[in-house]
This record gives structure tokens, sequence and C-alpha cells, in this order.
């Protein structure tokens, strides 16, 4: 079996040292002979940069390294001169920012074997290297970019930092448009398309092939992929788990798999993980989430419209937009509605929702080990109909919530945020139940199958009897007839005191 390109990202060294490749070329194919300015959007370990390096060799006329590949036959492979910008390390800072811009430019130099002045800002050096590599090679340039809003992303929550990077990023890339003439291709990566921060003002004649259906699988693993190349890696392994952890990803094509977990997966014991989501918390994202006070199971069943998935404003945050372009709500279908195209979103797999419900437990626990205890006699005491236990636990589980939850805001005057903190604790128990369970009634806020027994919950703020509301619209009656016993709950929330008022509940006759 060829080795597994674990955290390899070039394409060079994957096919000069045998190791597994998917391949890519068709698409790469078509981009070139269908494009000259092209944008791609895909979330982090994705893919992005193993097929940029791939566009570098064939642009660079490596033929040899593209034998058995669909390219190889079609393609002439001549050679052009090639800049790359990869952003890489931290970048915090303007030092950092500039520092690194001025080391690509003089790697860049070296390797087309130009001198270009250093005195030069770095937009203008970027500018003349473009000429006189058109000039010594005699042929147009292409342009590879990769993670071009890194400097962005990195500083998204300190604005000052955050328009500096725009600005430099800006004053970068509109010397694309002004060298149109000594230009062959170009290519950018990234994972957000920003708006109104004119870091493409000059590329006003940039395509944008993030959602465009035929590149829809241009990074990830198919199913086809997993059945075939991956057969010999995932031997005793249930692929319904597979798909259930690490598929669902979709760019209007087919469901993509995570290519960075199933490397991960098949090379650290074929062990469920993480590997992803752990690569990189997001911290920001689950802050975000508190803030805008959103409610978890929202994320299964979002829709919006089709200029929100084409960019991000940094001034006016999207959490939906956000999570789309980072890679925790994927597309679970494109509709025509009104007359416009809209997006419905949802969480791609078991592992993001999983990771996302533990780092918004996470905050809102006192400790691992209390989080821990308080999902042990959660699931205890459902298990064996033990209300007045559940009821006590979940009043613990408030009290235990730190202060500075509360602090300045007034998510606790909203139901929401308790119906939240009881739905992630509840979906750590990995137990059958459903948020906004739908009925012919209308929608029950939460109900839980465990073992023989149905729970059916109903959240008020303040007052109001949530059993009545059961009972008078009988949201038990799809329940009914299944052999199990019914239980119907009714949880009140004070605003005042941060907890449970009154958790009433009854066996249904």
């Amino acid at each position: 079996m060829k080795k597994l390109p674990v955290g390899i990202h070039t394409f060079s060294q994957i096919r000069n040292e045998n190791y597994l490749y998917i391949d890519k070329t068709q698409e790469a194919y078509e981009l070139i002979n269908n494009y000259k300015y092209v944008f791609l959007s895909r979330p982090r370990r994705f893919g992005k940069s193993l097929f940029l390096t791939t566009l570098k060799e064939i642009f660079e006329g490596n033929k040899d390294l593209f034998k058995g590949l669909y390219i190889y036959d079609k393609y002439d492979f001549e050679k052009y001169p090639v800049i790359r910008i990869t952003w890489q390390g931290v970048l915090s800072s303007e030092q950092n920012i500039v520092a690194l811009l001025r080391e690509i430019l003089t790697d860049n130099e070296r390797y087309l074997g130009v001198d270009v002045r250093n005195d030069l800002s770095p937009s203008l050096r970027f500018s003349r290297l473009i000429k006189q590599a058109y000039e010594k090679y005699n042929k147009p340039v292409v342009i590879l970019i990769d993670e071009y809003d890194k400097p962005i992303l990195d500083n998204i929550t300190d604005a000052p930092m955050r328009s500096y990077a725009r600005d430099v990023l800006k004053g970068l890339y509109e010397h694309i448009k002004y060298n149109d003439e000594y230009i062959q291709f170009v290519f950018l990566t990234g994972v957000t398309k920003f708006a109104k921060v004119s870091v493409f003002s000059g590329l006003n004649n940039l395509s944008d092939i993030s959602l465009a259906p035929q590149y829809g699988n241009i990074c990830g693993y198919t199913q086809a992929d997993i059945d075939t190349h991956f057969q010999p890696y995932l031997e005793g392994v249930d692929l319904d788990d597979i798909k259930r952890w690490y598929d669902g990803y979709n760019f209007l094509k087919d469901n993509v798999y995570n290519p960075f977990d199933i490397l991960k997966f098949c090379t650290e014991g074929k062990l469920f993980r993480n590997y992803w989501f752990e690569s990189g918390t997001p911290t920001f994202l689950i802050r975000l989430m508190q803030e805008k006070n959103f409610f978890p199971p929202d994320l299964q069943n979002i829709k919006v419209g089709e200029e929100i998935l084409h960019s991000f404003d940094i001034d006016n945050i999207e959490l939906p937009v956000l999570l789309y372009q980072a890679g925790y709500l994927t597309i679970k279908q494109a509709v025509m509605l009104r007359g416009g195209l809209y997006y419905q979103l949802r969480v791609p797999n078991f592992e993001v929702q999983k990771s996302l419900n533990e780092e918004l437990l996470n905050r809102v626990s006192p400790s691992v080990i209390e989080k821990v205890k308080m999902q042990d006699n959660l699931y205890s005491a459902l298990e064996q109909a033990d209300l007045e236990t559940f009821k006590n636990h979940l009043i613990r589980v408030f009290a235990h919530i730190p202060y500075h939850n509360y602090s300045n805001n007034y998510i606790a005057q909203y139901e929401g945020f308790y119906a939240s903190v009881i739905y992630t604790y509840l979906y750590s128990l990995n137990m059958p139940f459903v948020a906004e369970d739908c009925t012919n009634q209308g929608r029950i806020d939460m109900s839980i199958v465990v073992e023989n027994n149905v729970y059916i919950i109903e959240f008020k703020m303040g007052t109001g009897d949530g059993i009545a509301q059961i009972m008078e619209k009988k949201y038990y009656e799809k329940y009914q007839n299944q052999g199990k016993n019914i239980y119907l709950i009714g949880i009140n929330f004070d605003a005042e005191k941060k907890n449970i008022s009154e958790c009433k509940y009854v066996a249904l006759e």
C-alpha cells in the first residue's frame, strides 16, 4: 500500500515519494482552459494547498509527475514563470505581516532569478517582480496565492490590526490587475470571501468557483474515493461509522469527506476522534455563538440568501456565514424561492456536531470533572425515570455556570440560553433526542428517548404551564402506541435567579 500523505500538501513530494494521491487534475485542466483569474474558498485543511501546488507543477511543465493522471496526455505542459505566495505563521502584528511579505518576495525573486530593489514598498516590489519575471522568461506569469485571507483572519477580533491587514492585502493584490498584460493565470485560495473591505477591488474580473457545481468536488474525498483508494486502509472498519463521523460536506455536487480526518483516522489507530476540529478550535466562533444567543439546534436548518454565502463582511459578522465558510456548516440544498436562490445549511457530520457541542458545554461548565459528573448524573436520572433527581441536577447545572457568562449582557433574559444549556448537556450524552420536534399540532421544545422512556419537555421563561401546553396540543400522540413510558415535563426559568424556578413532571397514563 502507498503511504498516506498526512500533513503533506506538496504535489511533487507526494508523487516522487509514492504517497497516495487522489486525482484532481481533471478539475485543474478545466480551470486552466476556461479561466484566467480564479478564486476558491474552502475550509481549512481541506486540500486547497495541495491543489495549488498541483497547479504549480502543471505550469512549470513537470509532465513526468503526472503520469497516470487525467491531465497527462491532454495538456501540453508549456513552462511558465510561477510566483507563489503562501501566508504562514503567526500574523498578529504589523511587523509580522510586513516581515513575512518581504521574505515571500525575496524567496520568489531568488527562485525566478530576478533582482528587484528591496527598498521598494512590498506592493510595488510585487509589481516589479511580475514585470521582471515576464521580461526574463518572455512568458506571461502565473500567480498562485494560498490562504490569501490569513492576515485578516488571524486578527479577526482586533479591529485596528484587521484594518491594517486589509490595507496591506489590498495594496498587494491590486497590482495583479495593473499587470494584466504580463499574466497568464491567477489562482487564489482562502477560507473566506470578504465584502466591503476592498481586498478584491482591483480584481473585478475574478471568477469565484467556490459554489460552481462542476467544481464541487475539487477538494475533499468522495464516497467513490473511500470505496476504492482507501479500501485497503479501512479493513475491519464500519464504513457507515466513517460516513457518520467525517462525511457530509457539500459544495453543490457530491457529499465529500474531510480529507484531514480520513488521513488521520487511517494513520492513528482507526480511532474515531475529532481530528479536524481539534486542529483549530474556534474559540472566537464559540464566543460569538454565545453572544448572539444562538440556539444550537438551529444550526441544522439555517436558510440564507445567495449573496450572504458569497461574501463575508468583517464589520458586520453574520454568524451563519462565518460558520459556513469556516467549515462548521455546509450546504444541505439549494432552492429557488420567491425568484431568488437560497441555501439551506446544516452541520456536516457527527464530528462537527459533537465538537461544537463540547466546546459550548465547556463554556458553561466549571471544570471537566464537574462536567463529566453532571453528564453521568443526568443520564442516570433519565435512564431510571427519576425525574426529581433529574430536576435537582438541572438546577445544579445552572448554579455552577460561571458568573462571567451572565455579566455585561442580557443573555439570562432569553429562554433560548437556558434551553441551549440543557440541549448541550443532553446532546453530549449521545442519547436519541430531538429539539424543536415537529408534530401535527406544533413543535415540541424537546423530546428525549432513553431506554423504554420518552420525555416530552416544554420550556417557559417566567410563568406559564408547559405541561398544560403539551396536553392541549397533544404533543405526546406521536409517541403513543410504541410500548414506551411517556413523561411530560414543564420547565420554567427565572431571569433574576438565573436558574430553574419550577420543574413539573407527570407520567402520561
